[in-house]
Parts: structure tokens; sequence; C-alpha cells
């Protein structure tokens, strides 16, 4: 989104200033510092390779003898020659490549071929000329050095004493480029996956043992820092959160089969996180999407929740990420009530503020759109207001992100924050306040944000109401004009300061998973799943209409589904009420998706 004058412009010019003194900070750390602690010493050998608990599918293999190569949803044929002398068709696509996770598909053919392939692809990388930049990124480095360890058995039984004194020193090169990283001062998530690797490392490499002291004290201190008290990570990324324990728990029972101590923030960091991802779950075995979450690897998430018991209990409340459950009979409702990330935690984050997702049993219903595993543009998309289930004032987004600046030089200067930072959170809902109760059978959650207040002059409050006995959501969106006395900010905007509020056009959308068919009723709109539910939507307040929407997340790429979308025009205060109601379903009822599409309105 484009930066503005005011706040935005002057916290813009702050960042650059910080992250030019953050460069300089660490050029001059580069001309300054001591020798780098694994600067004279040298990996001598190997003494255990961690367990991945990452699910392996050795049908990959397949592909990658016929010169396929699928990551991130991009393709590449090789036809016979290596992936290394491409130019990858996405930097995900990259990542995915450079960090070599895809050996642990290899190892699972376990074949003499499969061996055979995934040592001569080691060696391919590294007798390339350099390293490219994409390779040489901290989070692919750390991935990268992970995954060498943990298939070190693949990579390295047959081979001769040459390569393996080179795929030594290739895990030497690792080790110092992370520490040196360390050093110089990266991003805190990347600090974190570095820290892992680094601890990885001085565990199973015999010759860089003192790597191992510091690397656990930062890795201490990073957990701490990150980690929230409810167990989410300071980004509110579930996917992130998924990904960092696939590497917490192997490095847990690493410490112990060292006979090495495991740092208690490592311990209490598992047994925080593991019932968050509960929270987030829904029943079909995928998390919920906010903040970076895209298509769930469901047996990646089996594995993580049997370290949590067959049997745990999912928290319904997690005030310090911003996430709540509500659960009854067989309805989940997971919302997101928490403000936007810290900014450099922010890369993924979405401006989905009171955004939620339902389902029925094993059956999504409302879902937010997912982040896609790659395209700057797409993903770009989804992080706006729009894709996910709330409200949208002015066709604006809750948050603003990180964009192309105004005049010329800030266009630059927008593009080297980027390229340093990412599309990050410039400013999203600060105040963002939730509170839930019981009465009586029911379940009553009620947020509200200030991400419209200062432009707009709006606050949005929403409440649902859950009674999974009647099978049944009951939910409210209010939005409520500020004045300039009332709002949190300097101003409220021009609008509001001058005591004449503009009417905003707001919408409120409720995305429907693909599965769900829809079809306009006389008493509001028909939702009928494959399981064979049939719910009611009604709504009272605003015209109604159903509009295409696409789900990012599908495992099978982007897929095209519908949205429900209540408009109306708030000059004053204004409220609109909703409900989705589950009703039995007609034997013999068509299920076919109605033809009101987008533009065409249904009763109210």
């Amino acid at each position: 989104m484009r930066v503005r004058w005011g706040a935005d412009r002057w916290r813009f010019y702050r960042l650059v200033g910080r992250e030019i003194a953050r460069t300089a900070r660490a050029a001059s750390a580069r001309l300054t510092a001591p020798p780098d602690l694994l600067a004279r010493v040298r990996v001598t050998g190997l003494v255990i390779a961690p367990h991945d608990l990452r699910t392996a599918d050795a049908t990959f293999a397949d592909d990658i003898y016929a010169g396929l190569f699928v990551f991130a949803g991009r393709s590449l044929a090789v036809s016979g020659g290596s992936p290394f002398d491409y130019t990858p068709p996405s930097p995900e696509w990259a990542d995915a490549l450079y960090g070599f996770g895809w050996l642990r598909h290899l190892r699972a053919a376990d074949t003499a071929l499969a061996r055979a392939n995934a040592r001569a692809f080691v060696a391919d990388f590294m007798a390339g000329r350099g390293e490219p930049a994409l390779a040489r990124r901290t989070p692919v480095a750390a991935r990268r050095l992970i995954s060498f360890l943990s298939q070190s058995p693949l990579v390295l039984e047959g081979a001769d004493h040459a390569f393996y004194q080179a795929f030594l020193k290739a895990l030497a090169r690792a080790a110092q480029q992370l520490e040196r990283d360390l050093r110089r001062g990266v991003p805190p998530q990347w600090r974190l996956n570095a820290t892992v690797a680094l601890c990885f490392a001085g565990l199973c490499c015999e010759g860089i043992q003192p790597i191992l002291r510091r690397a656990t004290r930062i890795l201490a201190r990073e957990l701490d820092r990150q980690i929230l008290p409810d167990g989410g990570h300071r980004s509110r990324d579930p996917r992130f959160a998924m990904e960092l324990l696939l590497d917490l728990l192997p490095l847990r029972q690493s410490y112990l089969s060292r006979s090495v101590e495991p740092p208690e923030a490592l311990l209490r960091a598992i047994d925080r996180m593991l019932p968050l991802l509960r929270l987030l779950r829904h029943a079909d075995a995928s998390l919920s999407h906010f903040n970076g979450m895209g298509a769930t690897a469901a047996d990646h998430l089996a594995t993580l929740l049997v370290y949590d018991g067959a049997l745990a209990q999912p928290m319904m409340h997690a005030p310090h990420s911003g996430y709540e459950r509500l659960e009854g009979g067989r309805i989940v409702v997971v919302a997101d009530v928490g403000a936007a990330p810290p900014l450099p935690y922010s890369l993924n984050a979405g401006a989905g503020c009171l955004a939620f997702e339902m389902s029925s049993g094993p059956q999504r219903i409302v879902i937010n759109c997912g982040l896609p595993a790659s395209g700057p543009e797409l993903r770009r998309l989804a992080r706006t207001t729009a894709a996910h289930s709330t409200a949208c004032v002015a066709d604006a987004s809750s948050c603003r992100f990180l964009g192309s600046g105004g005049w010329w030089g800030e266009r630059v200067a927008a593009r080297w924050l980027t390229g340093r930072l990412g599309p990050v959170v410039l400013r999203g809902p600060g105040a963002v306040k939730a509170e839930r109760r019981d009465e009586g059978a029911s379940i009553v959650l009620a947020a509200r944000h200030d991400g419209y207040a200062r432009d707009l002059g709006i606050v949005h409050e929403r409440r649902w109401q859950l009674s999974g006995a009647d099978g049944r959501l009951d939910g409210r969106d209010a939005f409520l004009r500020q004045t300039t006395g009332q709002t949190t900010g300097k101003a409220t905007g021009k609008a509001a300061a001058k005591g004449r509020p503009r009417t905003q056009d707001v919408a409120i959308r409720f995305h429907l998973h693909p599965a769900i068919a829809v079809r306009a009723e006389a008493d509001g709109l028909e939702l009928s799943s494959p399981l064979g539910e049939v719910w009611i939507f009604r709504a009272e307040g605003a015209e109604m209409r159903i509009e295409e929407s696409v789900y990012f997340a599908g495992l099978t790429g982007a897929q095209r589904t519908d949205q429900i979308v209540l408009h109306l025009a708030v000059h004053d205060d204004a409220q609109v009420g909703w409900s989705f109601e589950r009703r039995a379903s007609a034997p013999g009822r068509d299920r076919t998706v109605a033809a009101a599409r987008p533009g065409g309105a249904a009763p109210a």
C-alpha cells in the first residue's frame, strides 16, 4: 500500500534511518570484530544424525529420476541436467531447492539409485562456483545444514573418502556462515533459524564443539524472547511455529542422545507451543489460515500432536498470541483477535483482525483465503483485509504494508527497505480488545480493533455467540464513528476532524470453502456441504450478495470458490446482524451452486 504523509510517513522515515544505522553497524562489525569462533576449527567427523520428523514420500524420487523438481507450487524440468544450473522459477522454489529438505524423499525410496542421486546432487552443489545469493540467505543456509546432518546416512553411504572430506568441509562452511550471520545481526526469526542449526551442528559434529555452548545460550535467549507465554510465536504465524517445532523436538532428542542437558528454555517452549497448535486446528487436520498460514501438511501436524498426547485437549484462549477458539458440539470457530505483530516479525502477517474460520465436524465452512506457496503479487493480495472473513472499510486494509512510497526518493528507499526486510507491516491495529464469557449453553466472544480509526474514523466491533447444541453461530458487526477526542491517535482523519464524517462503504466478507455449495433462498442463503449438512445464512442491516473468491491455500494450488458479502454504507454508528444455522438436509436436495454470482443480489 502506498505510504502517505503523516504518522505513516514519519514512521517510514524512522525505519529507513534505523535500517541505515543497522547496516553501518554490521559493516563496522565486519571490520572490527575479533576472529570468528569457528575460523580455526574444522569438522573432523559426524557423531549422530538427528531424526527428521517431516514425513517423506518415496514417489517424489520418481519425479527426480525424471528430472522434475516441484517446490512451492512451481516446477522445473531439468532434462537430465542439474537443477543448480537453471534459473529458479520463484524465490520460494529456490529456498526449497537450496534448503535440501527434499533429500528425505530420496531416503524414503531406500534404493541404491536414490542414494547415488542424493550424493550426485550434493556433489553438484558443493562443486558449484560459489553459492548463489539465494542459497546464502540465513534461513536457507540453516535449513541446508540441518538437512545435510539429518540425511547424512543417505548421502554418505557408499561414498569415497574424498567425498566424505568435502562433505565435512561443506558442513563447516555452513556453520561458519551462520555464526558470522549471528555476530553481524539478522532479523529475529532468521536468528532463531541459525541458532537451531548451530546447536544441531555442535551436537552432531566432531571438532566444532565450542560453538555448542554459545549456540545453546543464544537459543535459550531467543526462545524466551520470541515464544510468548501462551505458546505462540511473536510473528503470530502458525506455519513458522509448526516448522520451528519440527526442528525443536529432534533438537531436544539430540541433546539427550549426546548426554547433554537441554536448556530449560527449549523444554518450556515445546511444552507451550504444542497446545497452541491444537487451538488453531480444525477437525480436518488443518490449521486456521491466519498471518502467513497456507496449506497445512496434515501429516506433519499429526506427527507434532502425537508429542502432545493423543487425548490432549486444545486450549481455548491465547491472549498473548491473539487467538480464540469457540467449540460446541461439532462446531469449531477460531478467531483472530490480536494486534499486528512487531514490525521485524510481520513479514507474512495479514490484515485480518477480527477474521474467523468455522468448521462443522471435518468440513470447513467459513475460511480465510490463506497464503499461497509462491508469487509476490498473490501473496500481497492474500494478506489484505479483503482476503479474510472480516469487515473491510472503504476497500482498504486494516494494516498498512511497506510499499512503493510516494515521490521518487521514497520509492527508491521503499524498494531498498523491502529488499532488506520484505513487505512488512508498517502500521496495523494497535488497540485490540477481546473478552469472552459463557451465557448458559452459549459461548460469547466480543472484540474490537482501531485499524480504521486514524484514517477513516471508524472502530470495528464484532461479536460471536456459539450455541453448539442448537447448531447455530450468531454474529454482529458494529461500526462506531469516533470523534477527535475518542480516537487513540492524534487525529481521526480529515473528515472526522472537521466534524463532518464521510459516508464509508463497508463490505463484510465470509469466504466459503470450495467444497461448500451456496444458493439463494427466500429466507437467506443455503450452504450445502459434501457431508450432507445444510446451513442457512441470514443477515439484516445490509445488502447480501454471493461473489467470487479464491482459496489460495488448497493442497493443489489456488481454487475458485465463493464468498458471501454484506454491503452497507456507514455514515453514523451502524451494525449488522448475521447467523449461520444448521438444519437437516432434505433428501434429494439439489446442492449445485445457484446462478447468483458477482453483483447478483440475494434477499437480505
